[in-house]
């Protein structure tokens, strides 16, 4: 008598997804999530980036911190639809800081676009110095100055810009900005691949 042929195993549920999904739908941040379910941040965010499978009962108190059953966690990720409008709230807008700590560039982009199009809220205090080393070949900077004044340097050539003043320049060479005034300056600064 044959043996019958072996099931087919199940792909365990991609409960990360779906509470991504989820949190981004009730508008919750992480630091939120957590309070609400008494699960904490980092193990949060292990969840969400498939780097960790939850507990029965951590699954039980996300649900319930959610408000819905707990096998609309456990269920397939095509049931949860992403909002139509994804919602990034103030505190979840990353950051960097110049080494001399007078330049802040807040990331705009989704993460997905980094590497072929970027844009950044740049805000320069006095004397401020952004200096980047070439980036890939063909890879452009626009830099919109909204208050204050820029100097934008890219290879030996440099510009002065005044707010309402863009400037378009190679960024595969050595390029900076340096707020060059004596008062704090902001800017947009958008970054395109060459690929």
């Amino acid at each position: 008598m044959a043996s019958a042929p072996p099931l087919p195993i199940a792909e365990p549920p991609r409960v990360g997804d779906l509470l991504a999904a989820l949190r981004e739908q009730h508008g919750l941040s992480l630091d939120e999530l957590s309070r609400r379910a008494g699960v904490s941040k980092s193990m949060l965010s292990q969840i969400e980036r498939a780097q960790a499978n939850p507990t029965v009962a951590v699954v039980w108190r996300l649900a319930n911190a959610l408000g819905v059953p707990i096998g609309e966690l456990l269920s397939s990720p095509t049931r949860a639809e992403p909002p139509a409008i994804a919602h990034v709230q103030a505190h979840g807008t990353p950051a960097l800081h110049s080494p001399d700590g007078h330049c802040t560039l807040r990331i705009l982009g989704p993460v997905e676009l980094a590497g072929r199009f970027e844009w950044y809220d740049l805000a320069m205090q006095p004397g401020g110095v952004l200096d980047s080393q070439p980036h890939e070949p063909g890879t452009m900077e626009h830099l919109s100055v909204m208050s204050g004044s820029l100097e934008v340097r890219s290879a030996d050539q440099r510009l002065r810009l005044k707010a309402g003043e863009t400037a378009r320049y190679p960024a595969d060479v050595p390029h900076a900005i340096h707020n060059p005034g004596r008062s704090a300056a902001s800017a947009v600064l958008v970054v395109m691949s060459g690929e």
